[in-house]
């Protein structure tokens, strides 16, 4: 059976059971409501690498799409979703070494941010611990996360390697689609415009005296 428990910071992290993957999967399925085209990922070794690892559950042990830091340990990833999430959980899997995430921070409806922006304090921090399987979740403040059209995720510090590789993160929570409220453009007039309808008025007076 799955079990929660907490450590240092109020960062509440739960193991879940494997056996129960497909369900599990069911959940993890944020992934598909990214808006791809547009996520950045700063300092990424590769180019485009960094929206690879946000990827169906079941594929979360495939090493083939991952990402790597360039000049230093660092990453923030900006995530924009194609409508509103209520954000519940993350699993973030790495390798079984120092390149491993050690630190993640959430921050939520700040689109664009750089790594200047990451000095702010996050929505939300947790301590990482190595997760090779995915099976460790790490549950966020649902009041905080309820209504979330950008997520960004900084990883700060791995466990002492010079790089940081993530080859998963997921996401769980749920979906609504975004409500635009364009202005409506209403053809009736308030007050008609007497020059505008100056003929049809005369020839109305006319009619009348005639």
């Amino acid at each position: 059976m799955p079990h929660g428990h907490s450590h240092g910071g109020g960062c509440e992290h739960e193991a879940l059971g494997i056996d129960n993957e497909l369900e599990i999967g069911i959940h993890y399925s944020l992934f598909e409501k990214i808006d791809m085209n547009n996520v950045e990922c700063l300092n990424e070794e590769q180019e485009g690498s960094g929206k690879t690892v946000f990827k169906p559950y079941n594929e979360r042990l495939t090493h083939d799409k991952f990402v790597t830091s360039d000049a230093d340990e660092e990453l923030l990833f900006n995530i924009p979703f194609t409508g509103n999430v209520k954000l519940k959980g993350i699993i973030i899997l790495g390798a079984d070494d120092e390149t491993h995430p050690k630190k993640m921070r959430l921050f939520k409806n700040r689109p664009k941010m750089t790594f200047d922006d990451a000095s702010a304090p996050a929505d939300q921090e947790f301590a990482l611990e190595k997760d090779t399987n995915g099976v460790i979740e790490y549950a966020t403040k649902v009041v905080t996360f309820a209504n979330v059209h950008h997520l960004s995720i900084h990883i700060p510090i791995n466990y002492g390697g010079e790089n940081t590789t993530v080859y998963y993160i997921g996401l769980k929570g749920e979906f609504s689609e975004a409500h635009h409220h364009g202005v409506t453009i209403c053809t009736y007039e308030s007050r008609p415009n007497v020059s505008d309808h100056k003929n049809s008025l005369f020839d109305s007076v006319n009619h009348q005296i005639q």
